[in-house]
C-alpha cells in the first residue's frame, strides 16, 4: 500500500514523502530544507532513493545539495529550470518510474507560477507544488494568467478523486478569500469548518481532492457564474472568457494580500 508521509518545513511549507508499506525506500518531493527531513526519516526508519522538484523556488529546492552530502540519488526536475544537483531533467509528457516503491508518474509542465514548474501525477495522487494550492493557486511570478488558467484547467480535469499534494498549509486563508467570491456556497462552508477542526488539531489540511477543489476554489470555477459575476462586479467590466475571469481574481486576491 503507498502511503505519503507530511513532513512540515519552513512556516508552512510540506515536503512530502511517497512510500510503500514494507520498504523503507521513499521518494522525497520538494525537499526545501533537508534538516527536517533527515530527522523525519531518521525517526522513521526512512530512506530516499529519489528526489523529485517541481519548480526551482528555494523553498522546494534549497535543500537537494544537503540532501546529496547523504544520500546518492538521482534528482527529477524541470527542464527549463536551475534546480540544484538536477541529474534528470524532464518536460511535459515524461514519465518518472520508481521501481524501489513501485509507482510511475506522469509529468506535467504547466506555466504560470514560475516559467516551466511540474507536477507529477499517477496512482490516485498528484503533486502540484505551488501551482494548485488547496483552496486556491500560486502567484504569477514568471507566468501569465493565460498560461496559469490552462495550467489549472489540465489540473482540474483529472479525476475527481485525484488526492491534491500541494507545497503549503494556506488552506485556511485561501478558502478565506474565496468567501469574498462566493459568500454563498455551501460547500465553501462546510470546508473551512472541516479545515477548522482539522488545524485545531495540529493536523494538515493537505491533501484535498479534486472535486472539492472544484466545489470550492475560486480558481477553478472562472466558468461558474457565480464567479463571473463577483469577478465582474470588482473590476466594474464585462469579462468575455474564463481566463479574463482568473485574471481578476488572481489579482482581487493580491490586493487582498497587499493589506494583509
Amino acid at each position: 500500500m503507498l502511503r505519503v508521509h507530511p513532513v512540515t518545513a519552513f512556516k508552512d511549507n510540506y515536503i512530502w514523502l511517497i512510500g510503500r508499506t514494507g520498504t523503507p525506500k521513499v521518494a522525497a518531493v520538494d525537499p526545501g530544507d533537508a534538516r527536517p527531513l533527515l530527522g523525519y526519516c531518521a525517526a522513521h526508519g526512512l530512506e530516499p532513493c529519489v528526489i523529485l522538484i517541481t519548480h526551482h523556488h528555494r523553498d522546494h529546492a534549497g535543500g537537494v545539495r544537503e540532501l546529496l552530502d547523504y544520500y546518492d540519488v538521482p534528482v527529477y526536475g524541470p527542464v527549463h529550470e536551475t534546480i540544484p544537483g538536477l541529474t534528470h531533467p524532464l518536460g511535459e509528457g515524461a514519465r518518472v518510474t520508481l521501481p524501489e516503491i513501485g509507482l510511475t508518474l506522469q509529468v506535467m509542465e504547466l506555466p504560470g507560477h514560475t516559467r516551466a514548474p511540474l507536477s507529477y501525477a499517477g496512482a490516485g495522487m498528484l503533486f502540484c507544488g505551488d501551482t494548485l494550492f488547496t483552496g486556491g493557486c500560486g502567484y504569477l511570478f514568471e507566468g501569465t494568467a493565460a498560461q496559469m488558467h490552462a495550467s489549472l484547467t489540465r489540473l482540474a480535469a483529472l479525476p475527481g478523486e485525484t488526492q491534491v499534494y500541494c507545497g503549503h498549509e494556506y488552506t485556511l486563508e485561501n478558502l478565506g478569500f474565496a468567501l469574498h467570491v462566493e459568500p454563498d456556497n455551501p460547500d465553501l462552508h462546510a470546508r473551512i469548518a472541516a479545515a477548522r477542526r482539522l488545524r485545531a488539531q495540529g493536523l494538515p489540511t493537505v491533501p484535498s481532492t479534486l472535486e472539492e477543489e472544484r466545489r470550492t476554489n475560486p480558481f477553478l470555477r472562472c466558468h461558474i457564474q457565480q464567479v463571473i459575476d463577483a469577478a465582474e462586479k470588482y473590476a466594474g467590466r464585462r469579462l468575455s472568457r474564463p481566463d479574463q475571469v482568473f485574471a481578476v481574481v488572481r489579482q482581487w486576491k493580491n490586493e487582498l494580500d497587499a493589506r494583509a
